[in-house]
């Protein structure tokens, strides 16, 4: 997979230093600057302590199956032009690189339900779908929104209904508010059908992380 987050932090180079101090705990294939500046920190073919615990579908070690991308905004933020540009310059070379189709490009969001946002409701996924470098669902006949969700990749623990449809109504209906409504079941049951994280079988239900 290919995995979005933004730094949540003012510079690129307090970022990307950050990154690179083995204190921190964490790490990132790449920074991303907003002037388009990119500097990789670890090797596209190693592990990068990027995603913590969370999961996709049945891969619940996600720092061991992606590649990611920490992008540099405070989550409050439009993201710049030059830094849009070269992140989709740098997606097309990853997913080329490793057969990586657009519907395993997913935000930290997806993966990490209630205790990550990012790369938040400010990101322009639809941009990158008109790129084909990731996917906007079109509306189906309504389904069960959970059971889609799950389908689709959504790992949600006991608890986590409202953290779920916030997850994906910050990628794929920004702005929307409210219950759980007919547009989000329709557009679910799509993501459902046509991308399913597993081929569409049922995984055991999720723990809390």
């Amino acid at each position: 997979m290919i995995l979005l987050h933004y730094t949540a932090m003012a510079g690129a180079a307090e970022a990307r230093d950050w990154l690179c101090n083995p204190a921190s705990g964490v790490s990132a294939h790449y920074v991303l600057a907003r002037d388009g500046t990119c500097w990789q920190l670890v090797s596209e073919g190693m592990r990068a302590w990027h995603a913590g615990p969370g999961a996709w579908g049945a891969t619940t070690d996600v720092n061991s199956r992606s590649i990611g991308i920490e992008i540099v905004n405070t989550g409050s933020e439009p993201f710049p032009e030059p830094q849009m540009a070269a992140l989709e310059s740098l997606m097309t070379g990853i997913a080329a690189r490793w057969s990586i189709p657009p519907e395993r490009v997913v935000g930290h969001s997806d993966t990490a339900l209630g205790r990550k946002i990012d790369p938040g409701p400010r990101f322009d996924w639809a941009r990158l779908a008109r790129r084909g470098l990731s996917i906007r669902p079109r509306p189906a006949a309504p389904g069960d929104f959970a059971a889609d969700a799950e389908r689709f990749g959504y790992r949600a623990a006991p608890g986590q209904d409202e953290t779920r449809l916030a997850a994906f109504r910050a990628r794929f209906r920004p702005g929307a508010e409210g219950p759980e409504d007919e547009t989000d079941r329709a557009l679910m049951a799509d993501l459902a059908a046509r991308w399913p994280a597993d081929g569409g079988r049922t995984l055991p239900a999720a723990t809390a992380c």
